[in-house]
């Protein structure tokens, strides 16, 4: 996947070590609305911190155990998606996303996990893909539904958070799930 177009000037790529003056100004562009969702190993606060997190995915991608690719509107970087975890001997990855504010509301996360999906179930042929998320992150648990997954269950208090302790709800989709939601024969 080189890079895919998200609709009218919009574009999912590889997220790269060199992207890392991008990725930083998108992060400080997002901190404050991502911080509560996502990991704080994630939101990188300088240059090296930046270059770090991309180079830490760039290797997952090497080793075949994740990745990361940005979204791209009107050539500035505002968000992406990442395999936080992909086990091709068990069929098995997690993805996630973070997107700041200001491109909100146009469909882009949804369209480059659904992507993402596409890829790892059909071209990779994994089994399953998870989404993970803290059980207050609306958005997020409404980009699940929105790509046919289904929520598997909860763990209860089992991240801390800024005001005591969250529950992390855990969704997926299953190939054969994904291939009958293409098809038009899906249930959901």
């Amino acid at each position: 996947m080189f890079a895919t177009a998200l609709g009218e000037d919009a574009e999912l790529r590889p997220l790269n070590p060199w992207h890392a003056e991008e990725f930083l100004g998108n992060l400080d562009r997002a901190r404050e609305h991502i911080a509560p969702w996502v990991s704080p190993s994630f939101v990188a606060t300088d240059l090296d911190g930046a270059r770090h997190v991309l180079q830490r995915y760039a290797d997952r991608w090497a080793r075949d155990d994740g990745g990361i690719w940005g979204i791209w509107s009107g050539g500035t970087l505002v968000g992406g998606v990442l395999l936080v975890s992909l086990n091709a001997a068990s069929g098995v990855c997690e993805a996630g996303c973070w997107l700041e504010p200001a491109a909100e509301g146009r469909g882009l996360v949804t369209r480059a996990v659904e992507r993402l999906i596409d890829w790892v179930l059909v071209e990779r042929g994994l089994h399953r893909v998870e989404w993970r998320t803290n059980a207050g992150n609306v958005r997020s648990i409404a980009v699940a539904r929105r790509l046919g997954m289904r929520r598997d269950g909860v763990l209860r208090e089992t991240l801390p958070g800024p005001r005591g302790r969250v529950d992390l709800e855990i969704w997926s989709v299953l190939a054969p799930e994904w291939r009958a939601r293409r098809a038009g024969t899906g249930s959901h």
